[in-house]
């Protein structure tokens, strides 16, 4: 997270045709961003470029949904999940992202590619109330591990719930 960008109130939002894309390498270090990504973030291209993807990291975001990301692209998956991002003015912006591992020819990753569009509203107040009992969960825990998996705890028993994984879940919210 950009530990200097001081979070507010004002939300931004994408319109129904807007796409971020964006480009990192295999450190998450952003090596391309379109426009839509630069004006939504209020980030220059020269800032963000060599940055790290989590500089949009909005601090009401659980680390879990973060963990769970990287354990599935370097399983060489694709993931896709609810994130609410921080703009470098401090407003913030929700979006579906699906991100997913680029391949040399020899199957080796190489970097990753993600997309991002408006998300559905009913998906926003579902993980935003979700994402509350998780931040809370993990911050009143203490040490990462043990943070991480109160975390855990409460997202996989959301899903139990649902009767359905993580993936099925998501998707179903986004259609």
């Amino acid at each position: 997270m950009n530990n200097k960008t001081i979070p507010n109130t004002i939300e931004r939002t994408l319109n129904d045709d807007d796409y971020i894309v964006s480009k990192t390498d295999t450190k998450g270090r952003i090596t391309y961003a379109n426009r839509i990504f630069m004006t939504l973030s209020s980030y220059t291209e020269q800032e963000l470029l060599g940055a790290p993807h989590n500089i949009v990291r909005h601090p009401d975001m659980p680390g879990l949904m973060f963990k769970r990301l990287w354990d599935t692209l370097r399983g060489g998956r694709e993931f896709h999940f609810y994130t609410k991002n921080l703009a470098k003015d401090g407003s913030y912006y929700w979006v579906f992202a699906n991100v997913t591992p680029s391949f040399d020819q020899r199957g080796q990753p190489i970097g990753y590619f993600s997309v991002r569009r408006k998300p559905k509203a009913a998906g926003v107040k579902t993980f935003q109330e979700l994402y509350r009992s998780m931040r809370q969960a993990e911050r009143r825990t203490a040490g990462k591990q043990a943070a991480l998996a109160a975390s855990a705890r409460i997202y996989d028993d959301f899903l139990a719930a649902q009767g359905a994984n993580h993936e099925a879940f998501i998707l179903a919210l986004q259609a």
